[in-house]
C-alpha cells in the first residue's frame, strides 16, 4: 500500500491567498485539514471548497501549541506543513510523493524561497538572489531569500512542535534520532513581497513579544537569543539592545561565526567602528564567507574613511554573487571619493533603477552628487525621493544644503554679469 500524505496548516484571515495555496497542492494529497485559529473573512469556507477538514482552535498566543492542536487529528502517514502565503510550484507535488516512498527517513530538509520586493532585501545573513521566475505566480517579485526549513515529516507521536515562535520539530527529531534527509522541493513564501506595510509590522511586532516570552523561558538559549536580537536590529531598529543579546550568544558559543557577525554589524550602525572590524574578522576567522559579512566590513571602512578597502570588500560582495542596489550604491560612493567620478554616478543611478522604492539608494545618490556639484542631479534625486514620504532630518538638511548653493551660484553669476 502507498503510503499518505496529508496537508496540515493554520490559518487566521487568509482568504487572499489560501486558494492558491491548496491549489498546488490539492492535486496530490490525500487529506487536507485547516485550524482556523479565528478567521473574520471567508478562509474556512475556501478550504471547505477544497474537501479541507476545518477544525477550529482558539489561539494561544504560541505557534507550536496552534500546530499540535492540528497534528492531533492527524490520519495520514506523512504530513506536509504550509502557511496560506505559501505554495508548491508544479514539480513539488511529484517530488514528495517520491520522498515519501522512503522506509528509513523521518523527515525531510528543504528549502524556502521568500520573495522580496527588491534585491536590497535580506534575511539574517542571507541576502537576495535573482529571482529566476520558476513559475508564473512569482514572476511580480524580482528577488528572494533562500532559507531551510523542515516541512515534511512521518505522523510520529513523538514529532512535535516546539517553541511559541520560529517553532521547530527540529529538537524533537534529533532528541529522538531519527534520521533525517535533505530535499529539492522548494516552499514559495510570498509573505515579504504581499503583506501590505501595516500588515507587515503587525506580524513583526507579534513575532517580537512572542521572541520575548521565548527568550524568558531560556534566558540562556544561543538561537532564541539570536532571533531576539535580529528582531531587535531588523525590525525594531535598536542596534544597542541587539548587541547586548549577541554579545550573549559569544559567551555561550564562541564559535558561532553568525553571533560574531551580527555583533559586528550592531557595532557598525553604532559607529563603534574599529569594534566592529575586530567581530567582523573573529566571523571571518570562523569561516564565514557570506554577502553580509562583506558588505558591513565595507561599511565599516567606508565611514571610517577608507575608501579603497572598503571599495574591495563591495566587489567581494559582487564576486559571491550577492551583490545588491545597496552595496552597488556604496560601492559607486567609493569610485567618486577615489576620483572615479562618473563611474560611480553611473553605478548609483543603476542601483536607483534597480530598486526604485527603496530610498536610502537615492540618499546615496543625492548626497554624492551634490559632493560632485551636480546640484541638477541632486535637486531632481531629492525631489523623488521625498515623493516617496516619511522625509527625515538628513532629507531637511540636504535640502537647506541645496538652497543655499543655489543661491551663492546665482550670486555669483549676478557678480560676473556686474563685472563684465
Amino acid at each position: 500500500m502507498k503510503p499518505t500524505v496529508e496537508l496540515s496548516m493554520i490559518v487566521k484571515d487568509g482568504a487572499s491567498v489560501l486558494a492558491r495555496c491548496l491549489q498546488s497542492v490539492a492535486p496530490f494529497v490525500d487529506r487536507i485539514i485547516v485550524g482556523d485559529t479565528g478567521s473574520t473573512d471567508d478562509s474556512a469556507a475556501i478550504a471547505r471548497k477544497f474537501g479541507a477538514e476545518v477544525v477550529s482552535i482558539p489561539w494561544e498566543q504560541d505557534f507550536s501549541r496552534a500546530r499540535n492542536r492540528i497534528l492531533e487529528h492527524r490520519k495520514c502517514d506523512w504530513i506536509l506543513v504550509l502557511d496560506a502565503d505559501e505554495m508548491l510550484d508544479a514539480t513539488g507535488g511529484a517530488r514528495i510523493r517520491q520522498l515519501i516512498e522512503s522506509h528509513t527517513v523521518y523527515a525531510y530538509h528543504n528549502p524556502r524561497w521568500n520573495y522580496m520586493r527588491d534585491m536590497s532585501a535580506r534575511l539574517g545573513f542571507q541576502t537576495a538572489k535573482p529571482n529566476p521566475v520558476m513559475f508564473e505566480e512569482s514572476r511580480p517579485y524580482p528577488a528572494y531569500v533562500p532559507l531551510p526549513t523542515t516541512r515534511l515529516f512521518r505522523s510520529h507521536p513523538g514529532i512535535y512542535y516546539e517553541d511559541c515562535v520560529h517553532e521547530t520539530i527540529t529538537k524533537r527529531l534529533a532528541a529522538l534520532h531519527l534520521a533525517t534527509g535533505r530535499a529539492d522541493f522548494v516552499v514559495h513564501h510570498f509573505g515579504h513581497a504581499e503583506d501590505a506595510e501595516a500588515d507587515r509590522q503587525k506580524k513583526d511586532e507579534l513575532y517580537h513579544a512572542l521572541g520575548e516570552k521565548k527568550l524568558g523561558t531560556n534566558p540562556d538559549d544561543p538561537q532564541a537569543l539570536i532571533e531576539m536580537g535580529l528582531a531587535e536590529l531588523e525590525h525594531a531598529r535598536r542596534p544597542a539592545a541587539a548587541l547586548a543579546h549577541f554579545e550573549r550568544v559569544c559567551e555561550l558559543s564562541p564559535e558561532s561565526a553568525a553571533a560574531w557577525l551580527y555583533t559586528g554589524v550592531c557595532l557598525v550602525r553604532l559607529t563603534k567602528l574599529p569594534e566592529a572590524l575586530v567581530r567582523l574578522e573573529r566571523a571571518a576567522d570562523l569561516g564565514l564567507q557570506t554577502g553580509l559579512l562583506f558588505q558591513a566590513v565595507g561599511d565599516a571602512h567606508f565611514h571610517s574613511g577608507r575608501f579603497t578597502q572598503a571599495r574591495a570588500a563591495y566587489v567581494q560582495v559582487a564576486d559571491l554573487g550577492e551583490a545588491s542596489p545597496l552595496s552597488e550604491a556604496k560601492r559607486g560612493a567609493c569610485d567618486i571619493n577615489l576620483g572615479s567620478v562618473a563611474e560611480g554616478i553611473r553605478r548609483m543611478q543603476r542601483a536607483v533603477e534597480a530598486a526604485p522604492a527603496y530610498g536610502e539608494l537615492y540618499d546615496i545618490l543625492a548626497a554624492a552628487s551634490l559632493q560632485v556639484g551636480n546640484l541638477l542631479l541632486a535637486t531632481q534625486t531629492l525631489q523623488a525621493r521625498l515623493h516617496m514620504g516619511k522625509p527625515t532630518d538628513f532629507h531637511f538638511k540636504l535640502a537647506a544644503v541645496l538652497q543655499t548653493e543655489f543661491k551663492a551660484r546665482q550670486e555669483a553669476q549676478a557678480m560676473q554679469q556686474i563685472a563684465s
